[in-house]
């Protein structure tokens, strides 16, 4: 099938690449000319993990083109993907202007090229938009045409192999052409079995929201297990996996830590919350998930201030890890953003490591807790003559280090880790002070 991608950022990219790599010719579309340059160029602006690879093979079979010319995409595509930000709104509202604007250019190229098409919406939007962007077609064009929903599933970290390998497929359309054209396209990627669900245009909307946020609400509950734990000297590992091997529970989202972040989880429990609170519901469950995890963030802040007796002016504290989970670059909503200011406001000097994510989090921090940071090149460097070491990622490279090293290079071995990577044993032994999340103090 011939594509077309409105959006190249994280999920245009993702979902371009991927059906070119399935033997798609796909046109990917957008207004920054220096991004497309660099993508015409084989460069790709993002950490995912397997993307270079699928991305440098779909460039070299020439299925996977870019343009700034929305309608040279369009007179070419048979299915449109609209994957474009809806950012949220100071009510907490997703922004739909960058998914309707568009819609109304569809609608005068739709008078240019009147073929039947398939516009979907990609992108994560409130319910009924699939009706507003229908509308804004219908109102330039008298042309044949559906709008889908298709939301998209993919784990930052690793989302190609979500795309590749998708549990489920989710289309919303009340259209039995448009339903056949989407089966066929994502034919090829459910051949192990998994399903593809054809759904209403709404309840598809709702789904995307609907999944976010009872993976946000498993993980917000376990931090409120961890909370308990810790007054009552009980270990949160432990009843995570008491808990998980119950088939109606499961074993995933479980992890207790310092909260949730990225793209997805608060931005969509914000705009799940606002729909329901527009239909008069007051999503009061939503609201705790909320508050919890705004709270959890800093976290581990409050446990330094108690640790410290409030004297943390003039210390300076390692942070591992920058980005909101391992295996991406992405820094939005991470908790390190927090944890970081608070503790610049504090009068905390730190020294600050992560794979990826150092170039996002100096673009996503303000100027007074920059001054605060060093950024160092590699992990051991961070702990030199530290005060103490705050994790706040759960990369790979933190979760095996030489415990032994705390002790030599440290000023003291006090380890503040709010993803609980170390053994609470490995951690006595080692002669670290080891406070985590949800379980006794090692030390302390």
């Amino acid at each position: 099938m011939k594509i077309g991608v409105i959006g190249t950022g994280y999920v245009g990219l993702v979902t371009g690449t991927c059906f070119a790599d399935s033997g798609n010719e796909v046109f990917c579309v957008d207004i920054d000319a220096d991004k497309i340059e660099r993508l015409t160029k084989g460069v790709v602006p993002i950490y995912e993990p397997g993307l270079n690879r699928v991305f440098d093979r779909a460039i070299r079979e020439k299925r996977l083109k870019f343009t700034t010319n929305l309608e040279d995409a369009f007179k070419e595509s048979e299915i449109i993907f609209l994957c474009l930000p809806t950012p949220p709104g100071a009510n907490g509202q997703a922004d739909l202007s960058f998914v309707l604007n568009v819609a109304d250019k569809l609608g005068d190229l739709f008078n240019k090229y009147p073929e039947y098409r398939v516009i979907v919406n990609k992108s994560t939007v409130p319910v009924g938009t699939a009706d507003k962007v229908s509308e804004k077609i219908a109102a330039k064009s008298d042309a044949e045409f559906d709008v889908v929903s298709n939301p998209e599933f993919l784990r930052e970290g690793a989302a190609v192999e979500d795309f590749m390998k998708p549990e489920r497929v989710v289309v919303g359309t009340s259209s039995q052409k448009a339903a056949e054209m989407m089966t066929a396209l994502y034919e090829p990627f459910v051949r192990s079995g998994n399903p593809i669900i054809i759904m209403d245009e709404r309840s598809s909307e709702l789904t995307k929201y609907a999944a976010n946020a009872m993976l946000a609400t498993k993980i917000t509950f376990m931090n409120e297990i961890a909370n308990i734990c810790e007054k009552v000297g009980a270990d949160v590992d432990n009843i995570r996996r008491g808990v998980g091997t119950d088939s109606r529970i499961g074993k995933r989202f479980l992890f207790a830590g310092i909260g949730y972040g990225g793209s997805c989880f608060p931005k969509d429990i914000k705009a799940i919350h606002r729909t329901a609170g527009e239909h008069g519901y007051d999503f009061r469950i939503l609201d705790s998930v909320m508050k919890v995890n705004e709270s959890q963030k800093v976290s581990i802040v409050e446990k330094m201030k108690k640790f410290y007796n409030n004297e943390l002016n003039g210390k300076t504290v390692g942070v591992w890890g920058l980005s909101f989970k391992p295996e991406t670059d992405d820094i939005r909503e991470a908790p390190s953003l927090y944890i970081t200011r608070e503790l610049a406001a504090l009068g905390v000097t730190m020294k600050v490591y992560d794979p990826e994510a150092i170039q996002t989090f100096r673009e996503a921090s303000n100027a007074d807790t920059l001054a605060k940071i060093e950024f160092m090149n590699d992990r051991d460097s961070v702990l030199d003559n530290i005060d103490a070491l705050v994790i706040c990622t759960e990369w790979n490279e933190f979760r095996r280090p030489d415990m032994q090293r705390f002790a030599k290079v440290m000023k003291s071995p006090v380890i503040f880790d709010g993803r609980n990577l170390y053994d609470l044993q490995r951690a006595k032994e080692a002669g670290l002070v080891y406070i985590s999340v949800g379980r006794p103090s090692v030390n302390d």
